[in-house]
């Protein structure tokens, strides 16, 4: 605003310069710009309003957007709480599955214990059947020698009778009646190989015939028979007991030179020219040949049928001379093939019965010279190439590498090809291969 002040100069004063009267005019009240122009004032103010509510929108825009980002974090955040709570339903799922594993597995273990301790007891339990039936082996031997010494004197007795009278008659018929009753008896009990340092003593004194076997049908008992034979022995092989005159196959008494170890063993004379001494056989799975090493070593089975002559016996039948080896194979279908090793020998246990083979000939392929210069491996006694234990693998005791490509010792499984986790059952790899489980399968020797 601007004050107006006006000055009255009187003229007629001499000094002609001093005020007469002093006026103070009130400022007065306007409105609007006074010293501006009121046109250009409001065009500056418009513009000044507009730039604000230019910049007012913009500044709402921003919040817009950020309205719309936040909206869309909220979004976000509500999936993934969402999603959180599954997640958490999920663990808590897998949780409880996961403990009801943990006391399932508590549980087999428990039940695997059980197992173990009836394994154990079955164990404790066959190994007392396996000492009563050491026992019955050993009046079985009494038995046979007494028997023995009966047939010579009744042989001495026919040469002295000149004339035959009813004496003579009922000598001859009671002893044909004992027989009968040792024939009964040989039925009921299976002869085994793992024979006591005392027995083969006792068995030692036996100088009579020893009994041969007819090979019946599988499903029909052994007849076992006592014939005369024309030398009391014992034999050195079955090659000796041919040479004898014995033609007949049967189970023989042998004693390999250069130690006092009695045996008995099946000699196989109609096959092959004869002279043949079987040191194992598999025909049926009647017999289990997952066994110990100790139970290899000394042999098991039946005599007449599935049987393991035993490391020990094969390791002086074959150091008394050279052998060969002869291996009969036969298929679910009846095709026979064989292999034959123009050289066959054992070392000693100290060398844990290395496998000596010579060269391979015959039809049934070349599945043993893998496992030649090979310790022999059971499930105690663990000295294969494999980092594991061949025995458990492959369910027997063979001369194992990295494992087998034979396997004779193995499961017999029914109808050929079988299934299981493992290659384990009697096998000839170069015949059918390792999946195919044959019929029947023998091992054996006979010098050279």
């Amino acid at each position: 605003c601007c004050m107006r002040v006006q000055r009255v100069i009187n003229r007629s004063d001499p000094k002609g310069g001093r005020c007469a009267y002093t006026f103070i005019v009130p400022q007065q009240k306007m409105t609007g710009a006074l010293c501006v122009n009121t046109a250009s004032a409001n065009q500056s103010e418009v513009q000044a309003l507009r730039a604000e509510l230019k910049r007012q929108q913009e500044q709402m825009d921003r919040l817009r957007g950020q309205l719309e980002q936040e909206g869309v974090l909220v979004m976000e955040v509500r999936a993934l709480r969402k999603e959180s709570n599954n997640m958490n339903s999920r663990i808590a799922q897998l949780y409880a599955q996961l403990l009801n594993e943990v006391i399932t597995k508590k549980d087999q273990i428990l039940e695997q214990k059980r197992v173990e301790s009836l394994l154990l007891n079955a164990t404790a339990q066959a190994l007392q059947v396996s000492n009563n039936y050491r026992e019955l082996e050993k009046k079985y031997g009494a038995l046979t020698s007494m028997m023995s010494t009966q047939n010579q004197f009744i042989s001495r007795l026919e040469k002295q009778c000149q004339c035959k009278n009813s004496p003579h008659t009922t000598v001859v018929s009671v002893y044909h009646n004992y027989s009968s009753d040792a024939n009964e008896m040989t039925n009921d009990v299976q002869r085994d190989q793992s024979l006591p340092a005392a027995q083969q003593q006792e068995n030692s004194m036996l100088v009579g015939p020893l009994p041969t076997t007819a090979a019946d049908a599988l499903t029909e008992p052994p007849f076992i028979s006592f014939p005369v034979t024309k030398t009391p022995g014992p034999w050195r092989d079955c090659q000796h007991v041919l040479d004898s005159g014995e033609v007949t196959s049967g189970i023989y008494l042998l004693r390999p030179q250069g130690t006092n170890r009695l045996l008995q063993a099946w000699c196989e004379q109609s096959r092959s020219q004869g002279g043949w001494t079987v040191i194992q056989r598999r025909q049926d799975g009647s017999v289990n040949f997952f066994r110990t090493w100790e139970q290899y070593k000394q042999g098991f089975g039946n005599l007449d049928g599935e049987y393991w002559l035993g490391l020990e016996h094969l390791y002086w039948l074959t150091k008394q001379s050279q052998y060969k080896l002869r291996v009969s194979l036969e298929d679910w279908q009846g095709r026979q093939v064989f292999a034959e090793y123009n050289s066959f020998h054992l070392e000693p246990e100290t060398d844990w019965y290395r496998l000596r083979l010579g060269h391979y000939h015959g039809t049934a392929g070349d599945s043993l010279s893998w496992h030649n210069n090979k310790a022999f491996t059971t499930l105690d006694r663990d000295k294969d190439s494999y980092s594991g234990n061949c025995a458990h693998f492959q369910k027997g005791g063979w001369w194992y590498h990295m494992c087998a490509h034979s396997n004779l010792n193995g499961v017999w499984y029914r109808g050929g090809h079988y299934r299981s986790r493992y290659q384990d059952g009697v096998y000839w790899a170069e015949f059918h291969g390792g999946s195919y489980s044959l019929k029947r399968v023998s091992m054996m020797v006979k010098p050279i």
